[in-house]
């Protein structure tokens, strides 16, 4: 849901009187293994209550080392465990065409709104201008103007997904967020240093080792469903999955607290109007997002949801300190996983390429 960021089961099958299979953290594998996830995920809301009451009356205990690290009467996962890549479950010609199909829109992204000659995205940047003649507010606009586009399709989505289909969907929603999420992001890095100067804190000792931190460590905070690359680019059917491990037990917007982690960073450093507009509009945003993604969530899995709700929290650690979410002697295990370790690498490598980046968004003189 990210306007910076810039953006994984298996239906009903028969109950089982075995253990079902578990990751380390105790929560169910993904689709490729052959047994199956708990019903309870995937039932309509109103058989979700007595079908727990049969699984749990009728399958015998999983074993884990998250069971044998926590408490007796913790109740089980009922949602997906997030971040999870297993090489062995992926196909390579799913992999090849997610590279056509990131070719193709790339190549469609450049010809019809980056490059000036061709493209709308100038078009768009100047008619904005035009109308405001505030940085700040037109900064405000952009943001506005993605926030609506991408909100208002995600929650159309479940209407839209049964006309169209789920991947004919997404490639709607990706189709119109994408070109205004680069507008918004380009106009930042062009005019974030012009506007009023509210404080200068550069030549404060320590502070951007500091802020740089604080900003890494944001991108930690994505969505999971932001790693699920072959949903993003609808090579796999696209799902919306119930995350409730990694990142999810420390807060369940993370993508809410990266931004704001960002914003912050980036506002203190900066210290003038346009990135404190920037970032109210940011902010404003994902807050919202917090309200309908729970909403979303909510209608789409029912108690499932409320279950995963009773123990996350919005404000990260809450649910943590109060009990209410018991963290696994493990718990590290569940960021050693690929898109992680892919997270600190391009992470790592945006900061070193920030001159490229910048010196691309100035020739577009949006």
């Amino acid at each position: 849901m990210a306007a910076s960021s810039v953006l994984f089961c298996n239906p009903l099958s028969a109950l089982r009187r075995r253990p079902t299979a578990v990751s380390a953290a105790g929560f169910p594998r993904p689709l490729t293994v052959a047994t199956p996830l708990p019903r309870s995920v995937f039932l309509r809301p109103g058989l979700r209550s007595s079908t727990n009451l049969l699984l749990r009356s009728s399958s015998p205990p999983r074993t884990s080392i998250r069971d044998v690290d926590s408490p007796a009467d913790e109740p089980p996962p009922v949602g997906e465990d997030s971040a999870l890549f297993q090489l062995e479950n992926q196909k390579l010609s799913s992999w090849l065409y997610f590279s056509v199909i990131l070719g193709v829109v790339l190549f469609l992204l450049n010809l019809l709104w980056i490059d000036n000659s061709t493209g709308y995205g100038k078009a768009f940047v100047d008619s904005l201008s035009a109308v405001f003649d505030s940085h700040e507010v037109v900064m405000l606009m952009l943001i506005l103007v993605f926030a609506t586009v991408h909100s208002g399709l995600a929650s159309l989505r479940e209407a839209g997904e049964k006309v169209v289909g789920e991947r004919a969907f997404r490639v709607l929603f990706a189709g119109l967020s994408l070109p205004l999420a680069v507008s918004t992001v380009v106009y930042f890095i062009n005019h974030r240093y012009d506007g009023t100067q509210l404080w200068q804190l550069q030549s404060v000792s320590g502070l951007h080792e500091v802020l740089w931190l604080s900003n890494f460590i944001s991108f930690f905070f994505l969505y999971p469903s932001t790693f699920n690359l072959l949903e993003v680019a609808a090579v796999d059917k696209p799902k919306m999955h119930l995350w409730e491990s990694g990142i999810m037990r420390i807060t369940r917007h993370p993508q809410m607290v990266g931004q704001v982690m960002w914003c912050v960073a980036h506002t203190v450093w900066i210290g003038n109007s346009v990135a404190l507009a920037a970032s109210v509009g940011l902010i404003a945003h994902h807050l919202f997002g917090v309200w309908n993604g729970d909403r979303r969530l909510a209608a789409r899995h029912g108690e499932a949801f409320e279950a995963v709700k009773e123990r996350t929290s919005v404000v990260p650690f809450a649910a943590i300190l109060d009990g209410r979410q018991k963290l696994p002697k493990d718990y590290y295990k569940e960021f050693l996983r690929l898109p992680y370790l892919t997270i600190t690498a391009v992470t790592l490598g945006a900061y070193f390429a920030h001159p490229l980046m910048q010196a691309s968004s100035y020739g577009l003189h949006w």
